[in-house]
Parts: C-alpha cells; structure tokens; sequence
C-alpha cells in the first residue's frame, strides 16, 4: 500500500523533532558536564535537574559521591557510607560524611521538608524546645526522646553536639549574625550547612530543596514525588484570570519599623499566582541581597494605604489577630483602604515551620482574592 504524500511529510516531522529534542537534551547535559566541578579522582555522572531553585545545584559523581553547590554558601561534598573524601580537595569544600545519623537543625523551616520525606529519624539535635514545633513529626520525636533540644541556633550546647557525635549543623541564615557561633561549631569538626531557601525568588523554589535533603539524606526519589505534589496545586491555579487587586503582606518591628518583603521575593511571586499584585511593585533591598527591606510608618503608608487586601505576617514578631491590636501598633492603620473595607488577615503561627505547603497558602490567598469560604484556608485567618 502506497502512503500519500502528507504521510510522508509527517514521518519527516516526526523525524526532525526527534533530532531536535535528543539534541537539545545532549546540549544541555554538555551544558551541565562543563559546568560540574572537577573533583580530582571522581568521575561525574549527571546533575539533578531543577525546575525553580536557583540558589544551589546537586552533582552526582561516581561510586555515589554528590557535590552540593550553595551559591551564597559555598560547596558541601557528600561521601557515602563506607568511602573516604578524596585526595586533593579543595579547602573551600566542606565534606560532609554520610550516613547522617546525630544532625542537629537550627534551620526550623526546613523540618518540614524533612519530614516530608521521612528522614526526621536522622535529626537527633533540635534548635526548638517541643512547645516550639507546629511539626507533628519533630514535636513526637522530642517526646520519644530521639531528638533533644541542643539549644537555639545563637546559642548551640557545644558540650552536648561533641558528646552526641553531631556529623552536621544545618543552619538558616540567621546563623549569619552569629558568625563565632558558625565558626566554633567548625572548629568542632562539625559541617555547618546554611539553607538559602528563603532567598528564593519563586515559591517553589523554595519547597524545591526539599531535593538537597533528598540528597542529603539518600531520598531523592522521595523528594521528587514530593515536589511533584505540591507543584501540581500551583499549576490547577494556571489560566486563572488575574483579579488585579492589590496585596500588602509585612509586619511591625519591635522598633515600630514596617518589614515588607522585596518584589522579587517568593511571597509576591504567590500573590501574582493566587490572582493578585503585590502592592509593591519594585522594591529592592538598597543594604544587601536579603527578602526582607524595612520601611518607616510613613515609607509603607504611601503605597500600602490604597492596598485592597493587607496580610499581617503574625509568625515572626508575635500575633495580631484583631483591627484593634492592629491600630494599637499605629494609628495610621485607620486610614487604610483595606482596614475600612474589613479586607485585613493574618498568618498563623504555625506558617514558617510550613516551608513543605506553599500550595496551600497560594490557595488560601486565591480564596481571600476571590471571597471564597475562609473555612477551607489553612494558614490564613480574617482580623475582626
């Protein structure tokens, strides 16, 4: 039987992008060959492919060996279990021996993205007393006694990580403002590994490194479905027509300043995918590279007065869950557009420690944008 000429044709399209996509896919592993560190004495096999991180990279070396690349941080070699860190190693790469059995986490919003892949029964040492944790997971291990509080991240019990044969400090970027503690953690040979997550500038880039501990800790494959997960509650949202109104999200500082988050931050970037702006529309940090920018009264009250919707960020410096409370921290508050209209909630406690849910708090936002039943929201809550 004889094919017609457009059955033909469709043979050679199929045939070209074939070529095309296995030449794309051989170009961009080239791209991630030339850009894998050489380590003298291992041989690189692949890199882990991210879809929204932006502030680390994974490279997977042979025999098991994975190099992780902080960009802000420096470069954290993995060695597994029953092999040694190879001759020659740059001084600037931290080694980092697996199996992690004694870690101690000072980073509290990153327990979620480890427990989200079972691996809480590798942390022993807790930055947070049991009162502490929202985390079910990390709040039962400190009453079965596997994990003991080891002190806060600025002030670590040194005596009792050396005692406690501690392999590695996982630390927020808050450990930044501690740097002799950073420094007398390492001069204890113990890796110190500060989590950037939050520098990230798109939401699930953020919930992303939760495939840096599948990494670390052996679960890659646990990771991957994860974030598959969670990815998949943003990509529901795709096509939703934007309602352009306008979200202020921030906090009072104990000094009376106004803590807001630059708009290339994650938090804006979930207002725009639940179907809103962010009332700021190009903020930047004028001191340094980190989310957060503080403002005076006056500073927010020029653009924030006309926002629809305000957010009170109620997880970093104490709850307020009422307009009154609001108003007491500054009377201004009164001439806001979003106080006159009701249109003000806040976050509950338990939001920092949720680094593993971001769908759920784009969602939440959606329905406050769209005046859906606040019962269905997880981490938002309407001031009265």
């Amino acid at each position: 039987m004889k094919r017609k000429w457009y059955q033909y044709i469709a043979v050679l399209l199929i045939c070209i992008f074939a070529l095309t996509g296995c030449g794309s896919s051989q170009e961009k592993e080239k791209e991630n060959q030339d850009s894998a560190p050489e380590i003298a004495g291992l041989t690189y096999e692949k890199t882990m492919d991210l879809t929204y991180a932006e502030e680390f990279d994974v490279y997977y070396y042979k025999d098991g060996y994975k190099l992780i690349d902080i960009q802000e941080s420096g470069k954290y070699l993995i060695v597994p279990e029953g092999k040694e860190a190879p001759e020659g190693l740059d001084e600037d790469i931290k080694i980092i021996q697996q199996p992690l059995q004694h870690v101690y986490m000072a980073a509290s919003a990153s327990m979620s993205l480890i427990a989200s892949i079972d691996a809480v029964d590798c942390v022993k040492f807790s930055g947070l007393d049991e009162s502490d944790w929202y985390i079910d997971a990390a709040r039962q291990a400190m009453q079965d006694g596997t994990m003991i509080y080891a002190g806060k991240y600025s002030e670590p019990d040194y005596e009792n990580l050396v005692d406690g044969d501690c392999d590695l400090a996982i630390e927020s970027t808050m450990i930044l403002h501690t740097p002799k503690v950073q420094e007398m953690i390492e001069d204890l040979d113990i890796p110190v590994l500060i989590d950037y997550a939050s520098y990230e500038s798109h939401p699930l880039g953020r919930t992303e490194w939760v495939k840096l501990y599948g990494a670390l800790f052996n679960k890659e494959t646990e990771a991957e479905n994860f974030f598959s997960e969670q990815a998949k509650i943003i990509e529901d949202l795709e096509g939703f027509e934007n309602t352009e109104k306008t979200v202020a999200y921030f906090y009072i500082n104990t000094d009376g300043t106004v803590v807001v988050r630059k708009s290339d931050d994650y938090i804006p970037a979930m207002i725009e995918i639940a179907g809103g702006r962010y009332a700021f529309s190009d903020l930047k940090n004028p001191d340094n590279n980190a989310p957060s920018v503080k403002l005076t009264m006056e500073e927010f009250y020029a653009t924030a007065v006309d926002a629809d919707y305000l957010i009170y960020n109620g997880t970093i410096v104490g709850q307020v869950s009422s307009i009154k409370e609001l108003e007491a921290k500054n009377n201004l508050f009164s001439e806001f557009k979003a106080v006159k209209n009701g249109n003000v909630w806040y976050t509950g406690k338990n939001l920092y420690q949720s680094t593993d849910t971001v769908g759920e708090l784009i969602r939440d936002i959606h329905l406050m944008l769209t005046e859906e039943n606040p019962q269905d929201m997880t981490f938002l809550q309407k001031m009265e």
